[in-house]
């Protein structure tokens, strides 16, 4: 059984920094990208990085480029994302899937984790 479970988040003041973990079950790693998407309430699902398990590059939406990272950790089937200087308008609920490619929309990926709350306030 393919399980995604994230785990990180919580209450940051602005401009603080955090690293959300997604660690993965059931399937090898290596041979998907794992997708970072977020969603706050009444807006669309919207994706925020993705890390390519075949080649090792990440992706980062313009919103996040410049400020955030990644890594992942191939013993622990984990994937981190590292996000610095966090602003109000990064509240979200954090989600990771896993899917066969990078790829922007959300319906290109097969599985998905419940999701992990990040609030970003003073």
């Amino acid at each position: 059984e393919v399980q995604l479970v994230e785990s990180g988040g919580g209450l940051v003041q602005p401009g603080g920094s955090l690293r959300l973990s997604c660690a993965g079950s059931g399937f090898t790693f290596g041979d998907y990208a794992i997708g970072w998407f977020r969603q706050a309430p009444g807006k669309e699902r919207e994706g925020v990085s993705c890390f390519s398990g075949s080649d090792g590059r990440s992706y980062f939406a313009d919103s996040v480029k410049g400020r955030s990272s990644s890594s992942n950790d191939n013993v622990k089937n984990t994937v981190y994302l590292i996000m610095h200087s966090l602003k109000p308008e990064d509240t979200a609920v954090y989600y990771c899937a896993a899917g066969h490619k990078c790829s922007r929309p959300p319906s290109e990926y097969d599985y998905w984790g419940q999701g992990t709350q990040v609030t970003v306030s003073s």
